[in-house]
Formats: C-alpha cells, structure tokens, sequence
C-alpha cells in the first residue's frame, strides 16, 4: 500500500504509448516532419518513473498502440468525420504497424518479464482491452499516469480510468504533448474534474521511505 495525500492506496503505474513511432529517430512521427523533441526529452523522466515504481513493488502497465498492416483497424475505415490533420497523417503513412519497430517500446523504457503490455487499437488504455480485468485480479484501485501523448492517449485513458471507478493521478513531468497549450490544459482538467497532479519527486515522498531510497 501507498499513502497518497493521506489516503492509502494500491496503485500500479500506466505507461501510455512510448513507442518508437511516435517518439524515436527514424519513426512514423519523424518520417512525417513532426515535432518529437518533446517526446524525446520526457523519456529519461519516464524511465525513472518506472524505476521507481518497480522499486517499490508497484505493477507497471504499458499500453502499445498498434494497426495492422492491411489497415482494417484504421480511423479512416470506421469514421466518415475526422479532422483533416489527422486523416492526412493515416493516409500518407501507417503508423506502430503491429510486429515492426515502429510499433515497439522505445529501448529506455522497455518492459521487464514481470510488467505487462496492454495492446491497444483506439485512444483509450480502456477501449476493448484487458486491462480493467488485469488490475481488479491485483486488487488496483488507483492509477498512476505517464506516456505520449498528454493531452491525447494519456488524458483519454484517465478519463475513461476515472469513470470506471479507479482515482487517478497524472504524473506531471513524466508526460509530454507536441502542443504545450494543449499539455497545460490536460494538466488543469485534471487537477479540476478528475484526481491529482504530481510531479516525480512528490510522488518519490509519497512511498514508504526504505523503498523511496532504493528505487532514486
């Protein structure tokens, strides 16, 4: 258990879609001309995170977003309406097509035998997965969250996280948006409608002290 603003927890970290398509040289994002310095520079903080984390015996939770290669999974196949930007980036390229690099955990954060990998096909961690009857066999009630993109996957799934009854807390500096208006308003949304927002550090004093020593 972990005490968590006075209140005692049983949490499990979520990493939400920190895959190579998205965040390395040389992936989907790159290839399209999109920013992923910000994706980039938040992954040493991820990994810490993690490290933390499985310092202190909490389950840690990776989602992969992946498509298949024949495009039957794709937005544009199930949705008539979508913005432009994102219809173009479908179009021009597929992007964390299952069983290639793109697809696979960036190298600085990848899973240990003893985490699990959620594999998802919509925004949400929560969308026709597993996950819910993964975390209620472990007894999960809160939800730690971390990953790419803020204001996109990350805010989608702890929402849906929230309304399926776990509370929730999204780990400010272990996220990152390519749009910063975007990343601030998550972080307010948040802090307003749906649980907490904590920073490393302060989530470092939330554990145990003898475990909080091993893990940083």
């Amino acid at each position: 258990m972990v005490s968590l603003r006075g209140h005692e927890v049983n949490p499990a970290l979520v990493v939400i879609d920190v895959q190579n398509g998205f965040a390395s040289k040389g992936g989907s994002y790159d290839l399209l001309g999109m920013e992923t310095g910000h994706y980039q520079e938040v992954i040493p903080r991820i990994a810490r995170l993690v490290s933390l984390c499985r310092g202190a015996g909490i389950p840690i939770f990776y989602t992969q977003a992946v498509r298949e290669r024949s495009g039957i999974d794709l937005l544009t196949r199930s949705h008539r309406i979508l913005p432009k930007a994102r219809e173009e980036r479908i179009r021009r390229r597929p992007i964390c097509v299952r069983g290639t690099w793109d697809a696979d955990i960036v190298d600085g954060i990848r899973p240990a035998a003893e985490d699990h990998v959620v594999i998802k096909r919509r925004d949400s961690a929560f969308h026709d997965t597993e996950i819910k009857v993964w975390l209620d066999s472990l007894g999960v009630d809160t939800l730690l969250f971390c990953g790419i993109d803020t204001s996109i996957c990350v805010e989608t799934s702890l929402r849906e996280a929230f309304n399926n009854g776990y509370d929730v807390v999204l780990v400010s500096d272990a996220t990152a948006s390519g749009n910063r208006k975007h990343f601030e308003s998550t972080l307010e949304i948040v802090k307003d409608y749906y649980g907490l927002v904590m920073d490393i550090n302060e989530l470092a004093g939330s554990l145990p002290q003898k475990q909080a020593q091993k893990s940083v």
